[in-house]
């Protein structure tokens, strides 16, 4: 893939989450038409549960979650049986996590973000200005997405 078009997948995914939607459902979304996932409502409801690090309890990075979601549509294993499948897949995985990780330091959203783990309530912090300025999240979707674009 070019590295425009790889770009214009990237901007897109900042401003699904620019638009409200989390890390993860910006990842999946802007990339998972290129495996005939054409409907975005769907795509949008898959990855919708993995924000804020797997339903804000900042485990693991939406925004890798949504990355690890489309390696499961490039190569995931359609077969219960299929060991050699099962690890080619779960080494994809594992090399996009090293690139992210590599990048950033971290997999977990707590420490991503520099906040406490899980927060008291499952409510969604408001989209602000200020939400936007102070967290790396927007950046970090960009790159998850050229990450896994890389790699193809």
């Amino acid at each position: 893939m070019k590295e425009e078009e790889i770009e214009v997948r990237a901007q897109k995914a900042q401003e699904l989450f620019k638009q409200g939607y989390n890390c993860s459902q910006a990842v999946f979304a802007s990339c998972a038409d290129i495996y005939g996932l054409t409907d975005e409502q769907l795509a949008l409801r898959l990855s919708a549960s993995f924000g804020g690090g797997m339903g804000r309890m900042r485990l693991v990075c939406g925004a890798a979650s949504g990355m690890f979601m489309l390696a499961g549509l490039q190569n995931g294993s359609a077969t219960p049986h299929d060991s050699e499948g099962k690890m080619a897949n779960y080494a994809y995985v594992q090399d996009l996590a090293g690139q992210f990780k590599g990048k950033y330091g971290s997999l977990i959203c707590a420490e991503l973000l520099g906040l406490a783990p899980k927060p008291e309530e499952p409510k969604p912090a408001e989209r602000t200005p200020q939400y936007y300025e102070k967290r790396p999240c927007s950046e970090m979707i960009a790159e998850a997405v050229r990450i896994y674009l890389r790699s193809l």
